[in-house]
């Protein structure tokens, strides 16, 4: 965190009048009252001016400014978006509610235009979503001291100016008159803006969609009142089932040992950085060794958890993407356990984003593992404590466990992997990646990947060790990660233009002889598939398949296994 220290200030000079009295004086003093609608429209040209540079940079790409209607373009758009945000502010403000209301506005703006300008920040719904869903020990790892700067310069001081401004104060039917001129002015001027430059405006609205949602303040403002909405309908609503069907097939009354099936959910860990898949640094080191199965051409549903999570746990997937129909209904687990197989999601992080109401969760996050965990986080060894407890638990001994890690989530890619585990040097030991170099940023979120590989090859030896079960894992992450590649940083760009290092995951399978004979599955077959291309969309449909459950719900098409049944 970072705080701002006050210091003592001299008195300010006095001016003494020939009565001989005293009167303060004060710069603020001359500054003329200024009525709510010219307030509005000054935050709203600050706003343009200080906060749209990615808008207008990307919008303004590639235009040809030896030509008169690339600058009439720029003017206008200029226009239009102070004219239109300041609709906005025309109707939020009042005489009372303009101070605290801007003051909150330039602060959360100021926080935003940092991310936006240092990691490349779309602010649609799924961002803010994201956003809200972050933890406190996610959120303290991203302050910094330019961060402080940043707040200092483009928010606290705009805000301290705003508290100093004296307002007219206006009739009421005067004030709600001259309201209405602005409001029907600001309108007058947007719609008339955009019409000199229709063409170019719809072209630009219909190609780059994106855009949207870096004009500034309005992309988090819409976007925050679509998550409230969608939230607040949502809430307290159960899940609408999608199990009632759900059940074992016969060929479970034959199998003679319980199964035990570990699904790991990783974070941020990109398939152009995995090992197995060629990468120059040997990230997968003791994977390679274990017989294994290596996806190497595996895609992701979204480029960040709050997305990705659900979509994958979920019937509609990537190819028929609908996020209110994904949130509203049961997942996957919840089939696995209808079926009459106890489910367990052990979380790492930030939670199970859905999939898992109404079935037991642990965190395991706040541990008190000396050896595994600070006063901050747990090194993702920690899913594994206690495990044979769980294991134990489990109503007619069968079990499917899912372990949710904190992998490499960064930017404090530093945090995430054991000493031991610096391997790759040097590296960036802080989470402001502005002070390091590439190398130094690719060699830590490295040595992320290899504590990865480590914990995904002891939770394989550990299931080895499990004899009686049946027993098998699958290992994929919620999505990739950008590390500079086109001045892109961490994760979160609208999907449809992500690059692929966002998008792009390492997805591995091990299974137990006794798994692969009980379900029968061949793992030569399933081996064939490894440069195959798959998603997280197949992940439902090849549990269900694997583990021979049965349901409405399941789609032959995208279950991995179906053509290696025995």
């Amino acid at each position: 965190m970072c705080a701002l220290k006050t210091s003592p200030v001299a008195s300010s000079p006095t001016a003494i009048p020939r009565d001989g009295s005293h009167a303060s004086f004060s710069l603020f003093d001359r500054l003329p009252a200024v009525g709510v609608e010219r307030l509005a429209i000054l935050a709203s040209l600050f706003f343009s001016i200080t906060c749209n540079h990615l808008f207008f940079s990307a919008a303004l790409a590639q235009r040809d400014w030896s030509h008169a209607a690339s600058w009439l373009f720029a003017i206008v758009i200029f226009v239009a978006i102070t004219a239109l945000q300041s609709i906005g502010l025309f109707i939020a403000l009042n005489r009372w509610s303009a101070k605290p209301f801007l003051t909150v506005l330039l602060i959360v703006t100021a926080a935003a235009t940092y991310y936006m300008d240092k990691y490349t920040v779309f602010f649609n719904s799924e961002m803010v979503r994201n956003i809200l869903r972050t933890d406190v020990k996610e959120a303290s790892e991203l302050f910094s001291l330019n961060f402080c700067i940043h707040m200092l310069v483009y928010g606290v001081l705009p805000s301290l100016l705003v508290w100093k401004l004296r307002l007219k104060r206006t009739p009421l039917r005067r004030a709600t008159l001259i309201r209405i001129a602005y409001l029907v002015g600001a309108l007058v001027i947007t719609g008339g803006s955009i019409m000199l430059v229709f063409q170019d405006f719809s072209s630009l609205m219909r190609n780059q969609k994106e855009v949207r949602f870096l004009i500034t303040p309005s992309n988090y403002l819409f976007s925050l009142a679509r998550v409230v909405a969608a939230d607040t309908a949502q809430a307290n609503t159960p899940k609408i089932p999608i199990s009632a069907d759900a059940h074992m097939a016969a060929g479970w009354k034959q199998r003679s040992k319980p199964m035990l099936f570990v699904l790991v959910v990783g974070e941020t860990t990109r398939a152009a950085n995995w090992g197995m898949n060629g990468y120059a640094h040997q990230t997968t080191p003791e994977l390679s060794k274990l017989d294994v199965i290596n996806f190497a051409h595996a895609t992701s549903c979204g480029t960040n958890t709050e997305v990705s999570v659900p979509c994958m746990f979920s019937t509609y997937g990537r190819h028929n993407y609908d996020e209110t129909a994904i949130r509203a209904h049961e997942s996957l687990l919840h089939v696995i356990d209808h079926a009459g197989v106890k489910t367990l999601w052990r979380d790492n992080q930030a939670g199970c984003k859905g999939v898992c109401d109404g079935l037991e969760e642990q965190h395991l996050d706040n541990s008190k593992n000396a050896a595994l965990c600070d006063s901050e986080r747990c090194l993702d060894e920690i899913l594994l404590d206690g495990m044979d407890g769980e294991i134990q638990k489990a109503k007619n001994g069968n079990l499917f466990v899912v372990l949710h890690q904190l992998a490499n989530h960064g930017p404090a890619y530093y945090k995430r992997y054991p000493a031991a585990m610096r391997v790759f040097t040097p590296t960036c030991d802080t989470a402001d990646l502005s002070k390091c170099t590439k190398e130094e940023i690719v060699n830590t979120y490295d040595n992320g990947v290899l504590y990865t590989d480590h914990f995904l090859a002891k939770t394989i030896n550990y299931l080895k060790t499990q004899t009686t079960y049946d027993t098998a894992m699958l290992y994929l992450s919620d999505h990739g990660e950008s590390l500079g590649e086109h001045g892109i940083y961490l994760h979160g760009l609208p999907y449809s233009i992500a690059p692929k290092e966002q998008t792009q995951i390492p997805m591995v399978m091990w299974m137990s002889q006794g798994f692969a004979s009980s379900f029968g599955v061949s793992k030569d077959c399933m081996g064939k598939l490894a440069n195959t291309p798959v998603s997280q969309d197949n992940l439902f449909h090849s549990i269900l398949g694997m583990l021979q459950i049965e349901s409405k719900h399941y789609d032959k098409a995208l279950d991995l296994s179906a053509g290696c049944k025995a």
